[in-house]
């Protein structure tokens, strides 16, 4: 396997992996749930989720050919009137990562090398999707920890529960690393 195909296996996996800790993090909270905020003035899952669907439609619709911040875009208005319901927030989560992963999958040996444009600004393919893969990345860390918030002691642990190393490692290595 070359470079560009272990790379473009490898964003893949670490999106999908991102969306499945979102997914599973929705799958915890009730229809009011999404829009709780800890404060006046701060971001609900539902809004934080419609700045992100906001940002991927832009900035992978047509990801090799145009501009990454499309003039249709309003950025701002992402963080007002949040999704009313969990189903259209969903839906909207949904489209957004088919639009990731249709561009991911338009990328090819032959247009590797493209330079992408994101607010007038030339970026290599890799400097695209890591800026994305890192954008992405944070904002689900903050609807992860909301969702831990809301949740409380009723919360799902998406990874190992704390307190759960051990017994973590010695189910998967037969180890008492810790």
């Amino acid at each position: 396997m070359n470079f560009q195909e272990n790379y473009l296996e490898n964003v893949k996996f670490e999106f999908h992996r991102y969306k499945t800790m979102g997914d599973k993090t929705f799958a915890q909270l009730s229809e009011n749930d999404i829009h709780w905020t800890y404060s006046e003035g701060d971001n609900s899952i539902a809004l934080i989720v419609k700045h992100m669907v906001g940002n991927m439609l832009s900035r992978w619709t047509h990801f090799l050919t145009e501009d990454g911040e499309k003039s249709w875009r309003n950025r701002e208005m992402e963080f007002e009137a949040p999704y009313p319901t969990k189903k259209e927030m969903l839906q909207a989560w949904e489209k957004g990562w088919q639009c990731l992963f249709t561009a991911l999958d338009s990328i090819n040996p032959s247009n590797f090398g493209n330079k992408i444009t994101i607010r007038s600004q030339e970026h290599t393919i890799v400097e695209a999707i890591n800026r994305q893969l890192a954008h992405y990345a944070s904002h689900v860390g903050q609807i992860v920890f909301l969702g831990k918030m809301i949740k409380g002691k009723d919360w799902q642990s998406l990874s190992i529960p704390k307190g759960g190393s051990k017994a973590f490692n010695q189910k998967m290595f037969g180890s008492q690393q810790s």
